[in-house]
């Protein structure tokens, strides 16, 4: 079938991406789904770093590449191996399909599936297979989503199933944003009572995190980051505390639980002397290869602290994202308020220089306004 897609021709063109146009809008051709694949037509696309680094060059994929991997779909045609969705079925993507056979998958979200993410750095879905074309030639597919399309073709298990009820574009930013900020507290952080919980760095998985810390009322939370207006929404989400990174250091600010959701080394080193004794670092940001942070390894011994790194949360999609849509529908995680603006696909790459200059949380593609 015809579909319409942001295709990434080159990678590290330079910016501004108004006048670069890293991500080209066009017409491609998408294969049926194969036994174990589904067939979904788009209906909300989250724009988040992870796409951003991949145009930057941070994260070296082949090209040409269709971007996109936060989503949300209806499902439009199954593989004959797949039994338990049904056409008409709204589904949120997932960045990282797991097999639930290999070592990893039986670390219970610890480690990322081995198949998945070989599929994943070639740009193919699970099982070898490309499913998109144009003009005879293949177009990768981005973390087995593809989702800044009309429609998409990915395994089964790149999709989970979610209510009716849930919005579109709420049920994309679960898929994302909160899997790995909201992971990072309760699969890699997990607060006791009274423990309080900082994030570094509010962009979307940051609020993310900070959401899921207030839906939990474990203990106080702090937000911190260099841009007053997040500072700011971050207070308005429930926030207890807010500073910036110089007032962290400056006052000494310190919690049991602190979150690295900028992808920076500063933030990270901010992050570690930020947590208190006994207390543990998760990072889930995601830096520039080739970044270095320093440390004090003494502080680490002497201090009996714990680093975590933590990818997609430490999730187990099929499970956590039921736990985060029902915290949803119960007004605990209000979602939709992450969400800084909703554009057309036509509007990508003018949205992707607002995304690198820290001007936007979570901008969303709707594809059926």
């Amino acid at each position: 079938m015809k579909i319409t897609g942001a295709v990434l021709e080159e990678i590290g063109l330079e910016r501004p991406y108004t006048e670069s146009k890293p991500l080209n809008i066009t017409e491609l051709d998408l294969d049926d789904p194969g036994p174990d694949e589904v067939l979904i037509r788009i209906r909300a696309a989250g724009l988040c770093h992870s796409d951003l680094s991949v145009v930057d060059g941070n994260r070296v994929r082949p090209t040409p590449m269709l971007l996109g991997h936060e989503a949300s779909g209806v499902v439009e045609k199954v593989g004959e191996n797949v039994t338990d969705l049904s056409v008409g079925e709204q589904v949120t993507t997932v960045f990282l399909p797991r097999c639930g056979e290999c070592k990893n998958c039986l670390t219970d979200g610890k480690l990322p599936c081995t198949p998945g993410t070989a599929a994943n750095n070639d740009g193919v879905l699970i099982g070898d297979h490309v499913r998109l074309h144009r003009e005879g030639e293949e177009v990768r597919h981005h973390l087995g989503v593809s989702g800044f399309a009309t429609h998409a073709v990915l395994n089964r298990q790149s999709v989970v199933p979610i209510g009716d009820d849930v919005p579109a574009d709420v049920a994309a930013v679960l898929g994302c944003a909160v899997l790995t900020g909201g992971g990072a507290v309760l699969n890699a952080g997990q607060p006791a009572d009274g423990h309080a919980v900082m994030v570094v760095g509010l962009g979307g998985v940051g609020m993310a995190a900070l959401i899921t810390a207030v839906s939990i009322d474990k203990g106080k939370v702090i937000g911190v980051d260099a841009n007053q207006e997040k500072l700011a929404r971050a207070r308005e989400l429930g926030a207890d505390e807010v500073y910036t990174p110089a007032q962290v250091t400056e006052q000494g600010i310190k919690a049991p639980v602190v979150i690295e959701a900028a992808g920076h080394p500063k933030a990270f080193e901010t992050a570690v002397a930020a947590t208190e004794v006994g207390g543990t670092t998760v990072t889930v940001g995601l830096p520039s290869p080739d970044a270095r942070s320093s440390i004090s390894p003494l502080v680490l011994t002497a201090e009996a602290r714990t680093i975590k790194g933590s990818y997609l949360g430490s999730a187990v999609p099929a499970r956590d994202i039921p736990i985060y849509a029902q915290l949803w529908r119960e007004g605990k995680l209000p979602v939709e308020e992450l969400i800084s603006g909703r554009i057309a696909l036509s509007e990508i790459n003018s949205s992707l220089d607002l995304l690198a200059d820290g001007q936007a949380v979570r901008q969303v593609i709707m594809f059926e306004d």
